[in-house]
């Protein structure tokens, strides 16, 4: 075999590991966020998991490669990927599918541990066990160019997942090919690892230097800490900002795709070559983004979407060229080089997990971003510990972000008067005076979206308000509905607004998957204790308890869980629909609240109804009472004659189409497509 051939063998086995391994994480946390409400908290779960197995094949590598000879390395590992096609195909198993009485993040770990395990385990290996490889050839000299390369395959990944695979493939295809590609990595691994140790079978690694490892340096105990601390420092920021933007700042889904495009373009853009970091250029921009980021914490600079978006995308970056340019500046030669990634790997891994378990549990809000820019000033002041006025101002930076940090914690405690997170979030409740007291309210927020709010006057707390009044969707839904006792069926609770329509004899049966919406509205609001409907509770996916229940009879289903967060899929789909009505009265009506200012949900409720042979009223509301806010809500009925009553007809108009829109299913749908 020819340089040039070996060459690309190292190349494609490395680059297809990696885009392997970021293309799973998408589609493998696509398959579960259905079966646990859409939270935006999966995608961070998932991203602990997948740092954790990483760390965990970075070990692996470090040890094969201490411990075994090149021909033992090819036998283990040859093994080992033979064993992980028991895996295939990545489908997730329907007995993996939660009650609600588990906790979600142990769920969803021994989930993915599961479901893609050994496959993920392998592919994280391959990186720093193939580099380690490529060290022993005479040009290992460049290996870290192909750590450059394995992060250029997982950005390309990252990115085409969502333009390219997602819109043209369904959940099944993605997993079919997905494991027909994880098939043909196998094989261009298992060559790879028999060409090693039959070519190379007792070479020494080559120094990055070029030169033998014996005249190479040992790293110093402080190498090591930086290895690890500033590695861990970036997987933090990428988080936590992260989190501030999808919660904070706006709920769109697709948030989490910028800033880890740019969390693994400075790992490209630092390890491809030295040309790209310097110091002059990174340190004074990464030193005032910190100042601006951690000034927006506690300003509407920071949560506005057309300011905090390119603040903290632009600081991610900035940052992120720092600390991983300092990193990539600290880099061994050939022989260190499986115990580098493995540091790097563990840093990675207790930043999220710092940010992904540790926080939601010890902080009652999204406080982490402004400790890690502290952190990040802190790990300045250490770098710099031989410059004093480098130190003096890293710590200066640092005093500044704490400050910033305890104004941001000030602000949420004047206005709060309950504060509570946990695995779905930060749930705010406040009191606001509009005017004289008749129109003061009490206001639930979860992260930046309202989800409902109460007049304080004695007189006027049972009046329904924000997205739910007389003249919405949902409010002539239920007053047109026949005048029997009637049965409503509520997806999603909020402040519990919708059970002032209760009457004598109804039943309002509520589906809620976040345990601490039930404890704010019966601790907060009034709502529920005041409705004269008897109020029936389910605590859990509803789209889960509603497969396992008998028939409920409702006359009106109200499914509200697309204003804001992640929007939940599954409950917006075909098959979800067939379930609606199943427990729908033939003349009942199912109600999609789609008030969403980023994606366009009417015209996919439409399509969705059309195809199962439904019909559909579409009622924009702009009313004039400054306690209801503008909605739009799809009511989809198996009668048309139940949508030609007076107050829909007249309140109906037309729904805007998107050409080429299909109707969505459990196995396809594209969020990109109904983007505003």
């Amino acid at each position: 075999m020819s340089p040039a051939t070996t060459r690309a063998l190292f190349a494609g086995t490395i680059f297809t590991s990696a885009f392997l391994l970021f293309l799973v994480q998408p589609l493998i946390a696509k398959q579960i966020l259905p079966w646990f409400g859409g939270s935006a908290a999966v995608w961070s779960i998932c991203m602990v998991f997948f740092q954790v197995v990483l760390l965990a094949g970075y070990a692996y590598s470090d040890w094969a490669t201490r411990r075994l000879g090149a021909r033992a390395q090819a036998a283990v590992h040859a093994g080992l990927l033979m064993a992980s096609l028991a895996f295939m195909p990545i489908v997730t198993d329907a007995r993996w599918k939660p009650t609600g009485a588990e906790d979600p993040t142990l769920w969803i770990l021994g989930l993915l541990l599961g479901t893609i395990g050994l496959p993920y385990f392998l592919l994280s290996t391959t990186g720093p066990l193939v580099q380690s490889w490529v060290a022993r050839t005479p040009w290992g000299a460049q290996v870290y160019r192909y750590f450059s390369l394995s992060n250029f395959a997982s950005l390309a990944s990252l990115l085409a997942y969502p333009v390219l695979i997602e819109p043209r493939s369904s959940l099944v295809q993605q997993a079919w090919g997905w494991s027909a590609g994880y098939v043909a990595f196998v094989l261009l691994c298992g060559g790879t690892a028999l060409h090693v140790s039959r070519r190379w079978p007792a070479a020494a690694p080559v120094a990055a230097s070029g030169v033998p490892i014996a005249q190479a340096a040992k790293p110093a105990a402080g190498d090591y800490l930086m290895w690890l601390a500033l590695p861990a420092l970036g997987s933090w920021l990428l988080l936590a900002i992260t989190n501030h933007l999808t919660q904070n700042v706006a709920a769109i889904p697709f948030l989490w795709v910028l800033p880890l495009s740019v969390y693994l373009l400075t790992f490209v853009l630092t390890f491809e070559s030295d040309r790209w970091y310097r110091r002059a250029v990174f340190v004074p921009l990464a030193a005032a983004m910190l100042a601006l980021c951690a000034f927006g914490l506690q300003d509407n600079l920071g949560t506005r979407l057309r300011t905090a978006l390119p603040i903290y995308v632009v600081g991610l970056f900035a940052l992120c060229m720092f600390l991983h340019g300092e990193t990539a500046r600290l880099r061994p030669g050939g022989a260190y080089l499986t115990r580098f990634y493995l540091m790097l790997s563990l840093g990675g891994a207790l930043g999220g997990v710092s940010v992904g378990l540790i926080a939601p549990h010890v902080l009652p809000a999204y406080y982490e971003l402004g400790v890690g820019l502290t952190l990040c000033a802190l790990i300045a002041a250490v770098l710099w510990r031989q410059r004093r006025v480098g130190m003096v101002a890293s710590l200066g930076l640092a005093a500044a972000c704490a400050w910033f940090l305890v104004l941001q914690v000030q602000g949420d405690a004047a206005g709060a008067r309950r504060m509570q997170r946990n695995f779905y979030g930060t749930l705010l409740t406040l009191d606001t005076l509009r005017g004289d007291a008749k129109e003061a309210v009490r206001q639930m927020y979860h992260g930046s979206v309202k989800h409902g709010e109460q007049y304080l006057a004695a007189a006027r707390r049972r009046e329904p308000t924000t997205y739910y009044g007389r003249t919405s969707g949902i409010g002539l839904a239920i007053e047109s509905a026949p005048a029997r006792p009637r049965r409503v069926g509520l997806i999603g609770l909020g402040a519990g607004t919708l059970a002032a329509y209760g009457r004598t004899g109804d039943v309002y049966r509520v589906y809620e998957i976040n345990p601490e919406v039930f404890t704010l509205a019966d601790s907060e609001f009034s709502f529920l204790a005041d409705s004269r409907a008897r109020i029936e509770r389910v605590l859990g996916d509803a789209r889960l308890a509603l497969e396992r229940e008998s028939p409920k009879s409702f006359d009106v289903l109200a499914v509200d869980a697309f204003s804001g967060d992640s929007v939940p899929i599954h409950l917006i789909t075909c098959e979800a629909m067939d379930i609606y009505w199943k427990h729908m009265r033939p003349d009942g009506i199912v109600a999609f609240h789609v008030t969403n200012r980023f994606l366009a949900l009417a015209p996919v409720v439409e399509k969705i109804a059309l195809a199962k042979g439904l019909h559909v009223a579409f009622v924009h509301d702009e009313p004039t009472d400054p306690g209801l806010r503008n909605t739009d809500w799809v009511l989809v009925a198996r009668d048309p004659a139940v949508l030609a009553r007076d107050p829909i007809r007249r309140a109906s108009s037309d729904i805007a189409p998107i050409p080429g829109l299909q109707a969505w299913t459990d196995d396809y749908n594209d969020l990109f497509s109904v983007l505003k």
